[in-house]
C-alpha cells in the first residue's frame, strides 16, 4: 500500500503478515489488519489470542519473527520502546509502569528531564512545566506529590497524559478499565474522548464488550495468534463478537447449576478490625455465597481477615461449629480456608517460577515427611491439577509469565486445590480474563460446590454475582448492610443497599 492510498483511506497503522513464535507457542501467525487515523480502535480476544503481543511488537518490546509494520504509509522497524516513542507511539499497560517512590513531575519527565548548563536536571523547570502540564489537562494534583500516594486510576491517568506530553500519536491501552471504580472509567472516557478529538489514534484492548460499545469506532478480533475479522463498532453483534473470539457460540454465560446445599461450615461472629465493622454471615456446604459492594466497601477487607492478612480485632471465626483463631494464612490453611486474591500477578503468582512449583508452592509440606521433596508425587499431583482444570501450558516446565491470563488464573485455583479447601474465597476471580476463560472458571465453581466446597464469591460484576450466587451479601461502608437470596437479587437492590 503506498503513501498516497494511505492518506486517501486515511489509514495511519497498518500490520502485514506479522508472525511471532516462543518455545512451544506461535504467538502470532500471519496477522494482518489495519487501523484509521483519530480513531478508537478496540482488539478484542480470548486470554492468549495474541493481542498483548502484537501491541508488544509495536512498542518496541518484542520484535516479530517476520512482517511488516507501516506507519502513515512507510514501512518502519521499531527496535525499542524509545524508538516507538520517536515513532509517536506510546503504551499504557495493564501493570502500570510507575515509579512510586517519585513524584508525579518526576514520572511525567521519565527519560525527558531538562538539564541545566551542568547537566544536572533543573528541578525548578521540572516542576515548574510539570505544573502547567497538569493544568493544561485540567488535572489539580501537586506534581510533588509521590506515584504511590495515588490511587491506580489516578496513576493510570497520569501514564496517559504523559503520552499526551511526549506528543504520542497512537496510544495504546491494555485493559485499562480492569482495576478502576466506575467513577475512574468515566474519567478515563472522557480523556480517551479528548484524545481522539485531539487527533491521537487510540488501540483499546478490553474483555469488557460494553465499554466497546460505549467508546469505540472499530474493532479487530483475533483468536489463537490469528486476525478473524474487523468491522465498524455497531455493524457487529456481541453474540457475532463473542463466537469470533471463541471459535464457537456459549450458550450460558453463567453456566451455574443447582447443588444440594447443607449446613454452615463458616460463620463469622462480629469481626471488626480498622477497616470492617462488626461483621456476621454464615457461609453453607456447597453454597456460592457473593458478596457486592461499591469500591472500598470491605469485602476485600473481610476475606483478608478470614484468611489471616489481616487483624482481628473483636470477634470470631467458626468452622463447623468450632471456633477457630487464625493469626496467619499458615492458620487459614490448616483450617481448609484458601483465598484467591483479586490480583493474581501481584499476590497469587510468582510469574518466573515454573507452573510445577506454582502450584507446589504452599503445598510443599506435603510431599516432604524429611529434608528431601518427594518430585514424583509433586510431578503427579500438579499433572491431576492441571488436567482437573484443563490449564493449557506446554509443559509443566513453562514459567507461569507464558500463559494466557485464564490459564494463570486456574493455576491460583489449583495450588489451594491440592490441600481441599473447606471454604474458598475468590475475590474478583474473572477480572483481567476472556469470556471463555470466564465461563471455565464459573464451571469450575459450580463444580467445587457441587463437591461440598463452601464458596466465597466477591466481585464488582453485578450480573456475575446474579448469575452465579446463590445468596449475596451487600456492604457498605465497612459493614453488611443487607443480605438477598437468589430469587430477591436485583443490580437495583443491590446499588440500593450498597449506597444507603
Amino acid at each position: 500500500m503506498t503513501a498516497t492510498n494511505d492518506k486517501k483511506d486515511n489509514i495511519i497503522l497498518e500490520f502485514k503478515d506479522i508472525t511471532k513464535t516462543f518455545p512451544g507457542v506461535t504467538a502470532l501467525d500471519h496477522v494482518s489488519f489495519s487501523v484509521k487515523r483519530g480513531t478508537v480502535h478496540a482488539l478484542v480476544g480470548e486470554n492468549g489470542a495474541g493481542k498483548s503481543t502484537l501491541m508488544k511488537i509495536l512498542n518496541g518490546l518484542y520484535h516479530a519473527d517476520s512482517g511488516e509494520i507501516y506507519l502513515d504509509g512507510r514501512k518502519i522497524q521499531i527496535k525499542d520502546s524509545i524508538q516507538a516513542r520517536q515513532y509517536g507511539i506510546a503504551m499504557v499497560h495493564q501493570e502500570l509502569n510507575v515509579v512510586g517512590e517519585l513524584s508525579i513531575a518526576e514520572n511525567i519527565f521519565l527519560g525527558k528531564e531538562p538539564v541545566n548548563k551542568l547537566k544536572f536536571i533543573d528541578q525548578q523547570k521540572l516542576y515548574k512545566e510539570s505544573a502547567e502540564f497538569l493544568k493544561q489537562q485540567n488535572l489539580s494534583y501537586n506534581p510533588r506529590t509521590k506515584m504511590k500516594k495515588l490511587s491506580v486510576g489516578e496513576q493510570q491517568m497520569i501514564e496517559i497524559i504523559k503520552t499526551v506530553f511526549f506528543n504520542s500519536k497512537i496510544i495504546i491501552m491494555d485493559e485499562p478499565t480492569s482495576s478502576l471504580s466506575e467513577g475512574e472509567v468515566n474519567k478515563l472516557f472522557n480523556k480517551i474522548k479528548e484524545l481522539k478529538n485531539a487527533g491521537a489514534t487510540i488501540i483499546y484492548i478490553s474483555h469488557r464488550l460494553e465499554e466497546i460499545d460505549e467508546i469505540c469506532d472499530y474493532l479487530t478480533i483475533m483468536r489463537d495468534g490469528m486476525f478473524i475479522k474487523s468491522a465498524r463498532v455497531g455493524e457487529i453483534t456481541r453474540d457475532e463478537i463473542i463466537s469470533s473470539m471463541v471459535g464457537r457460540s456459549i450458550e450460558n454465560t453463567y453456566p451455574k447449576t443447582a447443588s444440594n446445599i447443607g449446613g454452615v461450615v463458616l460463620e463469622v461472629k462480629n469481626l471488626s478490625n480498622n477497616k470492617v465493622r462488626d461483621i456476621s454471615f454464615a457461609a453453607r456446604r456447597g453454597e456460592i455465597l457473593g458478596f457486592a459492594g461499591l469500591v472500598g466497601a470491605g469485602r476485600t477487607e473481610v476475606a483478608r481477615a478470614i484468611f489471616g492478612l489481616a487483624p482481628i480485632q473483636a470477634g470470631g471465626i467458626y468452622l463447623n461449629g468450632r471456633q477457630v483463631h487464625i493469626k496467619n494464612t499458615r492458620d487459614a490453611v490448616d483450617n481448609g480456608i484458601m483465598m484467591v486474591s483479586e490480583d493474581r500477578r501481584k499476590y497469587g503468582l510468582v510469574t518466573k517460577r515454573s507452573v510445577l512449583e506454582n502450584i507446589s508452592l504452599p503445598n510443599y509440606n506435603l510431599y516432604s515427611k524429611s529434608p528431601f521433596v518427594n518430585h514424583q508425587a509433586e510431578v503427579k499431583r500438579g499433572q491431576e491439577i492441571c488436567e482437573k482444570l484443563q490449564i493449557k501450558t506446554p509443559s509443566l516446565k513453562t514459567a507461569a509469565s507464558s500463559l494466557s491470563g485464564g490459564n494463570q488464573q486456574k493455576i491460583v485455583i489449583g495450588k489451594w486445590l491440592v490441600s481441599n479447601p473447606k471454604v474458598f474465597i475468590l475475590d474478583e476471580p474473572t477480572r483481567g480474563i476472556d469470556v471463555g476463560a470466564k465461563c471455565e472458571i464459573y464451571k469450575l465453581m459450580c463444580e467445587f460446590a457441587a463437591e461440598g466446597i463452601s464458596i466465597i464469591m466477591i466481585s464488582s460484576d453485578l450480573p456475575e454475582l446474579i448469575g452465579m450466587v446463590d445468596r449475596v451479601y451487600v456492604m457498605n461502608e465497612g459493614k453488611i448492610s443487607g443480605e438477598l437470596n437468589r430469587e430477591e437479587i436485583t443490580q437495583e437492590r443491590i446499588m440500593r443497599l450498597a449506597t444507603k
